[in-house]
């Protein structure tokens, strides 16, 4: 990604056109925020294990990767070297780890801080990229800060009320973030954000989708790690435990098969590489909720493994390995055009799983949960056997 030739730069911040933009250091710095922002997303949702907890988590989860895709996005046209953008990410960051803090209370007492700070980053950071891109992006710039401060509008006015309207407003707040977002920011007169507006580095913004996943697992691995120093080191906890990894393990295995491993070649010889992010951020939300959830279940499966099973304990162990295939499945379908059958195989057996489950114990649940993966895992090998590596092939590839 870069400047356009004959672009001016204001203040030499954009990306030299050649370049290869690795990932800098300022990026997986300001993602150790969002390990802290996953744990507390995890905290709320076990803390408040019902449908309506759920809904919650999912509202704020979608504030906070609102902020983490604009983020990436900017470091993607920006140069994260220069001290102005790194000024800029390091806020975001502070603001990113000031709305973590105050998650679990954010539907709560705390919700005028969690929609004050959300509400403040629409603005600046959007009125920053107007400031700074050159004069043939200013009008992509007006479109996101048109659509960002509506949206911020509503974050703040659901944040200085309170019950169901503060929910009823923040749902409204995350539509128009998403909706936006899905139609590449309309504006009357101004069209559509298209490729030539907003130039992608393909190869640095694949690289920032595999480190969230990453970063995810990770957040994974420390609820779990923390939930089992908190118990007895007793033989069922301890298979909970070895359950617990060898789930993370398969999802990540799972991940980079094939479609993990050709993100950047996705975008790079597609069409539209503007249209077809949009999948892609969404194949990895769904997944990236799929580790939280699962966190929860392993949590709760430390606590008790040979307890009574409970149908939101069941919903918890099984939805989230299920919301991990659906996102996969979508990012396997973004990346070559089509889906492999053991994805909805794999999530019509968590269905069928679901019913009996609820009579055994929870970790009976997570070890049926194992096998189910193991079969996605062997399935992909047995595919990829004895063939060659499979290229790219998004549906909008360019001829």
């Amino acid at each position: 990604m870069g400047q356009v030739m004959g672009d001016e730069d204001p203040g030499g911040l954009l990306r030299a056109p050649a370049e290869r933009q690795p990932v800098e250091l300022l990026e997986l710095f300001f993602d150790l925020a969002f390990v802290f922002a996953l744990t507390q997303l995890s905290r709320k949702l076990v803390s408040d294990l019902t449908w309506t907890g759920a809904y919650q988590t999912l509202v704020l989860l979608l504030a906070l990767w609102w902020v983490w895709t604009v983020t990436a996005w900017l470091t993607n046209r920006l140069d994260p070297r220069r001290p102005t953008v790194q000024a800029v990410v390091l806020g975001t960051m502070i603001a990113s780890l000031v709305m973590a803090v105050v998650l679990t209370g954010a539907f709560g007492e705390r919700g005028a801080v969690f929609a004050g700070v959300s509400a403040a980053l629409h603005i600046a950071v959007l009125l920053y990229l107007i400031v700074v891109l050159p004069e043939r992006e200013k009008r992509t710039g007006w479109r996101l800060f048109v659509w960002s401060a509506a949206a911020g509008g509503l974050w703040l006015a659901g944040g200085v009320t309170g019950g169901a309207v503060r929910g009823v407003l923040w749902t409204l707040a995350a539509a128009v973030d998403y909706t936006a977002y899905r139609f590449r920011y309309p504006i009357p007169r101004l069209g559509r954000v298209t490729a030539p507006e907003w130039p992608l580095n393909a190869e640095h913004l694949a690289e920032r989708h595999r480190q969230l996943f990453i970063i995810a697992l990770g957040e994974l691995i420390l609820v779990t790690g923390l939930a089992f120093v908190g118990t007895d080191f007793t033989a069922d906890r301890i298979g909970a435990f070895a359950v617990s990894i060898l789930t993370t393990t398969l999802f990540w295995r799972i991940y980079v098969f094939r479609a993990g491993e050709q993100l950047a070649e996705a975008i790079a010889v597609a069409a539209d590489p503007v249209r077809l992010t949009r999948p892609l951020s969404f194949a990895h939300l769904a997944m990236v909720a799929g580790i939280i959830v699962t966190a929860v279940g392993d949590e709760l499966v430390l606590s008790e493994p040979f307890g009574a099973s409970r149908s939101a304990w069941v919903a918890v162990l099984l939805g989230g390995p299920a919301l991990f295939v659906l996102g996969r499945a979508r990012l396997e379908q973004t990346v070559f055009g089509r889906v492999s059958p053991n994805r909805p195989i794999a999530l019509l057996a968590l269905l069928v799983l679901s019913a009996p489950l609820l009579f055994a114990p929870p970790l009976v649940a997570a070890v049926a949960v194992v096998a189910v993966l193991v079969a996605v895992v062997l399935a992909d090998a047995r595919k990829a056997q004895g063939r060659p590596a499979e290229h790219a092939a998004p549906r909008n590839k360019r001829s």
